[in-house]
């Protein structure tokens, strides 16, 4: 038996479904002797082809869309060979049946949900669209002065963050320290510096980049002139230092930066400056990579810092570093180079900075970061922990040596363990908790710290705890890591040097 199904026109085409279960041998013949179709001998058997529809004049109608062959072709040839051999004349003129195209059932199913879904994407996009133009709607503003009448309140607050970033020139003469009665020739430099504070004529920049300056000068983004500028406070440790400007006119129209928090891993950073390659102001883009406590090559000090792939280069000294929500979140100040390092810079946190404005404040100088003034070593192994007498359940430091010049000299002494600092455990490697999922070692308590306040330390001596109180400071060395600046203090003559007397 055989059964043809009219599925519908679809672009100029009749869709025609046959099913068959009658033998090869006694299935009848179509129009021109060929067989109806050329099907499986045996068993059901169904296709489905497209024919072209006719018009009134009996000439097929143009197909709206192309047709692609692309499944069907054994079964259907028969088809095709039967229908070709049929002509229709039309006005006189002979015309010939165009060849079928056949196609799967659900092509047309699918067409119209690829249709469908385009159509959607297409309304979600302009949805998006028109939602994220009405909420920048909140962030414009009319401006009657400009032709667009409009102007990006985002754009003009980068400008104004932009404008409170200066240039820094400085003119270097060091002291020549194998001859202590000369200096060596003068250099010249430029980095980068930013306002903090207009009422008060606060700048900020980092310590190496005015470090033995004879004079220093500072110039406004998008001006020509140069201003005389003057050194209120060095901090060699934290490489950071403040300057003020006396002339009224640098600070007309300026406007000072605002500080934000520590930043987290992966959060999104911006390094502002004038480095190297060009006179014009720089942005270099990069995301927080790691923050824990870093040595600070111009200080020699271990102070926490933040390393970002931001590119920091020569010049970008003392500039700032914006977040996503245009806070300065610290103060570039140096990069590792090497085979292999790459994209790796730091930066000088909040924190820190806010360490060295407060300690300005109090004293009227920098005064420094204070230290416990030890020498340390983890126990981590279970052989020592078992020889100092330590429990499963304890975890500390081991003292391997005090300064005798620092404060807590008398109150600490090698081989004990320290077990806490101000009520914080310090675990067998020497870190405490940080933040969520971070630790950073222990040093990072000291440096919050001012000089001279006390603290709470608990202590494991010869396997008894104790509670032992001690305040901060710094010790103070024979040979000083840093002069800050100042002159020499020794005398060679003839190949003998000649110092100070430290006692009488």
């Amino acid at each position: 038996m055989t059964g043809v199904t009219c599925r519908g026109e679809v672009s100029g085409m009749l869709t025609v479904s046959m099913h068959c279960s009658m033998p090869a041998s006694r299935r009848p013949e179509m129009a021109g002797g060929a067989k109806s179709c050329r099907m499986p001998a045996a068993g059901r058997s169904s296709a489905s082809f497209q024919v072209p529809v006719m018009s009134g004049n009996g000439v097929p109608r143009r197909a709206r869309n192309g047709d692609d062959t692309r499944t069907g072709r054994s079964e259907m040839s028969g088809v095709r060979t039967a229908l070709r051999t049929q002509r229709q004349h039309t006005r006189g003129k002979e015309s010939t049946v165009a060849p079928l195209t056949t196609r799967p059932d659900n092509a047309k199913a699918n067409e119209v949900s690829v249709r469908r879904k385009t159509r959607g994407n297409r309304r979600k996009k302009t949805r998006r669209k028109e939602e994220m133009r009405q909420e920048s709607a909140g962030n414009m503003f009319v401006d009657p002065d400009d032709d667009d009448g409009y102007l990006d309140s985002t754009e003009e607050m980068w400008d104004k963050k932009m404008d409170g970033v200066i240039k820094v020139y400085c003119i270097h003469t060091e002291p020549n320290f194998s001859m202590p009665w000369q200096r060596r020739r003068q250099y010249q430099s430029t980095s980068t510096g930013f306002v903090i504070d207009v009422e008060r004529k606060r700048l900020l920049t980092n310590a190496h980049s005015v470090e033995h300056h004879t004079q220093v000068k500072v110039k406004k983004r998008g001006d020509d002139q140069k201003f005389l500028a003057k050194v209120l406070a060095t901090g060699t440790e934290c490489d950071i230092a403040m300057l003020t400007v006396d002339d009224p006119k640098f600070w007309e129209d300026m406007s000072a930066l605002e500080f934000g928090h520590l930043p987290r891993l992966q959060e999104g950073v911006a390094v502002v400056g004038y480095p190297v390659g060009g006179d014009t102001i720089s942005v270099t883009s990069g995301v927080v990579s790691r923050i824990e406590v870093t040595s600070y090559v111009h200080g020699m000090t271990d102070l926490l810092s933040i390393q970002i792939d931001a590119a920091i280069n020569s010049g970008n000294s003392g500039g700032p570093v914006f977040n996503e929500r245009q806070e300065c979140v610290g103060i570039a100040f140096q990069s590792m180079r090497g085979e292999d390092a790459e994209n790796i810079g730091y930066v000088i946190p909040t924190p820190v900075v806010e360490h060295f404005l407060v300690d300005y404040e109090r004293n009227g100088k920098f005064t420094g970061f204070p230290m416990l003034g030890i020498s340390w070593q983890t126990m981590e192994s279970p052989a020592l922990r078992a020889v100092l007498k330590m429990t499963s359940e304890q975890s500390g430091v081991l003292v391997r040596e005090v300064q005798p010049t620092c404060p807590a000299a008398g109150a600490i002494m090698p081989n004990d363990i320290i077990l806490q600092f101000n009520g914080i455990a310090i675990s067998n490697d020497g870190t405490v908790p940080f933040r969520r999922g971070e630790r950073i070692a222990f040093g990072y308590l000291v440096s919050e710290r001012y000089e001279g306040e006390a603290v709470l330390l608990k202590l494991l001596r010869d396997g008894e705890v104790i509670d032992v109180e001690t305040v901060l400071g710094k010790p103070t060395f024979l040979v000083p890591s840093h002069i800050s600046g100042a002159e020499p203090s020794y005398y060679i003559v003839a190949g003998l040097g000649f110092i100070t007397a430290s006692e009488l």
